[in-house]
């Protein structure tokens, strides 16, 4: 099966700051593009940090306050290493002071499902996208990523039966019946092994867009009890053949 990749829904035209881009400039450029993060890079247009409304607020939270006059207390003692960044950010002056690091990153040849893992993984919201060379060449967020849920029903059916029934199982056309309503896929017939019907709902929820399938296959052999046979033979073999 073909995944999109990270690439086709990426915005190439990304804006950045580099590592002495003033403070203000950062705010001026997120507000003026309307955007709630980005890349900073290195002058050999490689990502070595982001800077998120986040960052800012952090470095605003840290500021004096105009009514009392002074700065927020730090703890006393040997500071752990996220108090070190919270007071390197109250004073920070440029995005390399401001910025987050080291950034999470996608790869444009990454697929759009291991975008989305990488963004729930880690909690953010845009991810710079790299070429083969780890250079910036565009930054996907998760509006973007959401893009592939809007496939046409058509369009992930046609998906089903070809990559699905035909190239992967072998099976004609018309063995199984496919529906697709608003991206939920209801595969119905009855197939040879119970295998093959495990095989074709696993492979058609992995397809771009597919938001659910209802299995209402059937089938004529139960083969469960024949896979665990053989690779409980499999295993003894292996021993016997270590001795």
């Amino acid at each position: 099966m073909k995944h999109d990749k990270v690439g086709s829904v990426m915005t190439a035209d990304v804006v950045h700051a580099s590592y002495g881009t003033p403070f203000k400039e950062v705010a001026r450029l997120l507000a003026d593009h309307r955007i709630s993060g980005l890349p900073v890079l290195d002058d050999d247009d490689k990502v070595i940090g982001v800077i998120s409304e986040t960052d800012l607020m952090e470095r605003q939270a840290a500021a004096p306050d105009p009514l009392q006059g002074k700065h927020h207390t730090l703890p006393l003692g040997p500071l752990t290493r996220g108090a070190r960044r919270q007071a390197g950010k109250a004073s920070a002056r440029t995005a390399g002071e401001l910025m987050s690091e080291p950034p999470v990153t996608v790869y444009a040849e990454d697929t759009i499902v291991a975008a989305a893992r990488t963004m729930a993984a880690r909690h953010v919201e845009r991810l710079p996208v790299l070429d083969v060379e780890n250079r910036l060449v565009g930054i996907v967020t998760r509006r973007d990523l959401l893009k592939v849920f809007l496939r046409p029903d058509a369009e992930i059916r046609t998906e089903v039966v070809d990559e699905v029934l035909v190239r992967a199982l072998w099976l004609p056309p018309r063995t199984v019946e496919v529906s697709v309503a608003e991206g939920v896929v209801t595969l119905t017939g009855h197939m040879e092994r119970k295998a093959e019907t495990e095989i074709a709902v696993s492979m058609t929820r992995q397809i771009d867009g597919v938001v659910d399938v209802v299995d209402k296959l059937t089938y004529r052999l139960d083969d469960t009890r024949i896979r665990e046979e053989e690779a409980l033979h499999g295993a003894a073999d292996d021993w016997l053949r270590g001795l």
